[in-house]
């Protein structure tokens, strides 16, 4: 619904009343909610911007009309403006913006603030004092971190309160953890806060991925262990370093000199977007999250990712001063470089992100293809759709491919799907009649007349696009019987070409090249060879059936009849040859059956 000339004024007005420093900006409808919240570098750009043109998305217009007004909040600094607007979409949570669907809580690892601190899982962060690792994307590997930590170091799982004063009263007495060697027993003193505070500072280092450090210390414990003969003690620790060296060498580890980095990576699809972040300290990945955007108003990669940043790191809590990003974005962090990196380490952790993010999305698809099929259908056509600048859905797609063997036996298969799935039962084959020799571009012009003369005479329904195995050439060729049966532009048309799984379109001499885990690519190069494996069934067929054929006519009294009886009876050479006396003579005859049984050496 239009707005109203007044509200239209009342807004001009504002609008041209707003500064140009950085900010968070809130519209409301006629109402008074609160429908979408935005933050800009300069106010009165960015939100000049809604009101001063029309806009390419629907849904953007469909925002603008139901603006009744609108409010601002000016702060000093991008970063500001980032985590207010992040606050604000939490706490009202309006129509019109993306949401992350990333609301669980997650597990963190806690070192408590206190003598002999404790070492455990909770989801609840509380400033307190205590050292807080995370948070972790999954609750098992918070568990299987604390099994390996506890698997090296004993560490007491009890929750006395272990102060001097208590130990000194003996208070406590040493529980079944002890007898079993998981706890030194230092409610009983026979463990000093030293020691204990040796193997938590060893805890962290491991938890903040500095395990050479760690390394190096056990090595060194070790050798001082065995020069003073105690060897057994020595063993304990030579066991330790065992375990992390195992540790290591499965974790993912890239640079030693890369620490204290984030990096980001973004997978635009229909509707959503997922970004995958990952932790980096001295080398090694410590943590890998994905989360799932739901998009509101067609929002761009840069602007999704600039969202999904702000809302990450003040999540985990990040101080990390760089932050390595697949593409340049629009936004700036007090303290923080943003690094889209061109070669070496930093381009293979962007890399390893973008490889988290595909099989983030491919796990999504599966779930969706069993739990919602149309849904699954239904995107995966607008993805065609955009991918390939179609003008709509290619539901119905019909694919051609040539083959023949040194210019013999020529033939033509056509494949067809609807909905992204083959359609078997409306496959076709055809044999070339009007073509000497191996022209494929002549065929292929024969085969596309044949096929679309007698859907338009018949008034059969039309494929809404048309795949043509080949390059430039083989286009050509489809565009010329096109344009002469006035098939555009109720039936679009490309061709794939198979060397560089180049993508050709009428009119555009660029080809286009898809990514190549594109759902729009595979099904493309499924359909290609899915007509190639027809086809070349056929063109078997036919040139197994051509061999009979001769090698029958070369028995004097065997005729094209007889042949074909035989050949359609006993389907080939072999049969033939074993077949027994009484079944030829009722396929062609007694007097003809003894004729084939001497010319095969069977009298």
């Amino acid at each position: 619904m239009a707005k109203s000339s007044e509200n239209t004024e009342h807004i001009k007005n504002l609008v041209a009343l707003l500064p140009e420093k950085p900010g968070v900006y809130q519209y409301f409808n006629t109402e008074g909610k609160i429908i979408y919240v935005g933050k800009a570098k300069s106010l009165k750009k960015r939100v000049s911007s809604y009101f001063n043109k029309d806009h390419d998305s629907a849904k953007t217009n469909m925002l603008v009309s139901k603006i009744a007004d609108l409010k601002y909040i000016v702060v000093d600094t991008q970063e500001e403006a980032l985590l207010l607007e992040n606050t604000l979409i939490k706490k009202y949570q309006p129509r019109y913006n993306v949401m992350l669907k990333d609301d669980k809580t997650y597990p963190w690892i806690c070192i408590k603030n206190e003598a002999f601190p404790r070492v455990i899982l909770t989801r609840q962060h509380t400033n307190d004092g205590s050292t807080w690792f995370g948070p972790y994307a999954s609750v098992k590997m918070v568990r299987t971190l604390l099994d390996f930590v506890r698997q090296i170091y004993q560490i007491r799982t009890c929750s006395l309160n272990l102060s001097q004063d208590q130990i000194a009263k003996g208070k406590y007495g040493v529980c079944l953890e002890n007898h079993i060697g998981n706890c030194k027993g230092a409610c009983e003193g026979k463990q000093t806060e030293a020691d204990y505070a040796q193997t938590i500072a060893d805890v962290k280092n491991i938890l903040k991925g500095n395990i050479v450090q760690v390394i190096n210390h056990l090595k060194a414990s070790m050798m001082q262990l065995a020069s003073e003969l105690r060897y057994e003690e020595a063993h304990h620790v030579k066991e330790k370093l065992e375990h992390l060296e195992n540790y290591r060498s499965k974790s993912t580890v890239v640079n030693p000199d890369i620490h204290n980095v984030d990096v980001f990576t973004i997978l635009d699809d229909i509707g959503v977007a997922y970004v995958n972040f990952l932790k980096v300290a001295n080398g090694a990945i410590i943590q890998s999250h994905t989360v799932e955007i739901k998009k509101r108003l067609d929002e761009t990669k840069e602007e999704l990712l600039e969202i999904a940043i702000g809302e990450i790191r003040q999540k985990i809590f990040s101080d990390a001063r760089e932050i390595l990003i697949p593409f340049p974005i629009d936004i700036e962090l007090s303290n923080v470089k943003f690094t889209v990196p061109q070669r070496g380490d930093k381009v293979s952790l962007i890399e390893l992100s973008e490889r988290n993010l595909k099989y983030f999305r491919l796990e999504k698809v599966k779930q969706m293809s069993k739990v919602d099929p149309e849904m699954h259908t239904t995107r995966i056509m607008e993805t065609m759709k955009r991918d390939l600048n179609l003008e709509r859905h290619p539901k119905h797609i019909e694919c051609f491919d040539n083959s023949n063997l040194q210019g013999t036996n020529a033939v033509a298969a056509c494949v067809v799907f609807k909905d992204g799935k083959p359609s078997k039962k409306d496959y076709r084959h055809f044999n070339i009649k009007t073509v000497e020799g191996p022209d494929d571009f002549a065929s292929m012009e024969e085969v596309l007349r044949r096929r679309y003369s007698r859907l338009l005479a018949e008034n059969q329904p039309l494929p809404d696009l048309v795949v043509i195995d080949g390059g430039k050439g083989q286009l050509h060729s489809a565009i010329n019987i096109f344009e002469e049966l006035q098939l555009f532009p109720r039936v679009m048309l490309i061709s794939i070409a198979k060397r560089l799984e180049e993508i050709f379109k009428p009119g555009d001499p660029i080809p286009l090249y898809l990514d190549k885990n594109s759902e729009s690519l595979k099904v493309i190069q499924r359909l290609r060879d899915e007509a190639h494996r027809f086809g070349i069934t056929h063109h078997r067929n036919k040139r197994s059936k051509a061999f009979i054929v001769s090698e029958l006519h070369s028995i004097e009294g065997i005729g094209n009849k007889t042949a074909d009886a035989l050949l359609a009876h006993f389907k080939s050479i072999d049969n033939i040859k074993n077949a027994q006396t009484d079944e030829l003579g009722r396929v062609i005859g007694k007097a003809k059956a003894e004729v084939v049984l001497k010319y095969f050496g069977r009298q």
